[in-house]
């Protein structure tokens, strides 16, 4: 089972610390991380700076679609509904669909907010409990954001959003 996790952070510079010690538990082969992407935002910007972690070329990996439009839905999306319009309630349900539901997503948006960051990861293993000793350990503190998809919820997330439809 994947697990899609969001860790956000109290500086703009947070998500990308803790996704290079995520990273650095990946090489210990205590987490399988399957795609990662991170948002950064600057205390004086009026939107954040998202990135997709470019090193991870793994089989599972969602791609820029997926982050693209998860990031429009929770940061830009008054900019992505006067560019797409109605195919905008579709990525809501397809998001939906998967368990990435509402709640979710304001949660999310209230939290990460001016000054500070977050991480995105889907990985293929007990997320929690290692990255929270792994950052632990580095003196890097987050707070967790969950969401659990099941075999067939990641199949679906990964047809949804696949990036040579």
């Amino acid at each position: 089972m994947a697990t899609l996790s969001v860790w956000k952070f109290e500086t703009p510079e947070g998500a990308e610390q803790a996704e290079a010690a995520v990273l650095e538990l990946q090489k210990q082969h205590l987490i399988d991380v399957q795609d990662a992407a991170t948002v950064s935002w600057q205390p004086d910007k009026k939107k954040p700076r998202t990135r997709q972690a470019n090193s991870l070329t793994a089989i599972g990996a969602l791609g820029g679609t997926f982050w693209g439009l998860l990031f429009g839905l929770l940061f830009f999306m008054p900019l992505v509904g006067v560019i797409v319009g109605a195919a905008a309630g579709a990525i809501g349900g397809a998001l939906t669909d998967v368990g990435i539901d509402d709640d979710f997503i304001k949660e999310v948006r209230s939290k990460v907010t001016p000054g500070t960051s977050a991480l995105f990861l889907l990985a293929q293993s007990d997320v929690p409990d290692r990255v929270v000793a792994g950052l632990k350990e580095r003196g890097i503190h987050g707070e967790l954001i969950q969401t659990n998809l099941s075999q067939e919820d990641e199949d679906k997330l990964r047809e949804a959003f696949e990036e040579n439809v």
